[in-house]
């Protein structure tokens, strides 16, 4: 039996690709997903597709696209090191403008058809979730272990958009002191810091050895809730 999820790449106005994942009703808000440092990769991919059947209009698109177009990377070793590598080198201009096209480009697309429009992402994706939000481009934002939330958090007071935030308990790349930071940067505004007892960093990414699903599930679940009431 074919997927009811209708999904292909597309190109962005001056922003290379981005995969696109459709609803089986063909319309519903849109979600911008944001991946890890390793492409829009099968576990992208797969994110994609679920929140499709949710009912979302799911555009993820490849933030690599200037230096190795469409790279998919494994988790470990030298994949994970080139990984680190394209990540280092995107330069924040750049990265602004891409999150802009992905936004307007989703928020034009006829599937989306003048609804509301949110941002999930994880790890570097998370990071780029909060910008998003800092933007004002989106209703809603997500962000998974975003990896350099805490360096960046003079941005928190542009966000007025409401924001979720997913952290593991013991993070080797984001320590609890640096959720505390984000969680007094983000005190007064519609936002949520939530953290998964006995998880580490990239607890919801099945493909990775750090996965833990009572926390991938908590957290998807909430997620959903959310991205629900603020975006339907």
């Amino acid at each position: 039996m074919p997927s009811p999820v209708q999904a292909r790449w597309i190109d962005l106005p001056g922003a290379g690709g981005a995969y696109l994942a459709c609803p089986p009703a063909g319309h519903g808000p849109g979600l911008l997903l944001l991946q890890e440092i390793f492409g829009v990769n099968e576990h992208i991919r797969a994110v994609a597709d679920s929140y499709a059947l949710d009912g979302f209009t799911v555009l993820a698109p490849d933030v690599f696209w200037r230096q190795a177009p469409r790279v998919e990377l494994g988790y470990v070793g030298d994949e994970r090191q080139r990984g680190i590598a394209l990540a280092t080198a995107l330069q924040p201009m750049d990265v602004a403008a891409d999150l802009r096209s992905a936004i307007a480009t989703l928020r034009g697309r006829p599937e989306v058809a003048d609804g509301k429009v949110g941002a999930i992402g994880y790890c570097m994706g998370g990071r780029l979730a909060f910008q998003a939000a800092a933007l004002g481009g989106v209703d809603a934002a997500v962000a998974y272990y975003g990896g350099g939330i805490q360096g960046q958090l003079a941005l928190a007071s542009r966000i007025t958009a409401p924001m979720q935030f997913h952290c593991a308990e013991h993070d080797d790349h984001i320590p609890l002191q640096a959720v505390q930071a984000v969680r007094e940067a983000m005190a007064g505004r519609p936002a949520e810091v939530l953290v998964y007892p006995g998880s580490t960093h990239g607890f919801n990414c099945w493909a990775r050895a750090s996965y833990h699903a009572p926390s991938a599930a908590l957290a998807r679940g909430r997620s959903l809730v959310f991205l629900a009431q603020h975006l339907f």
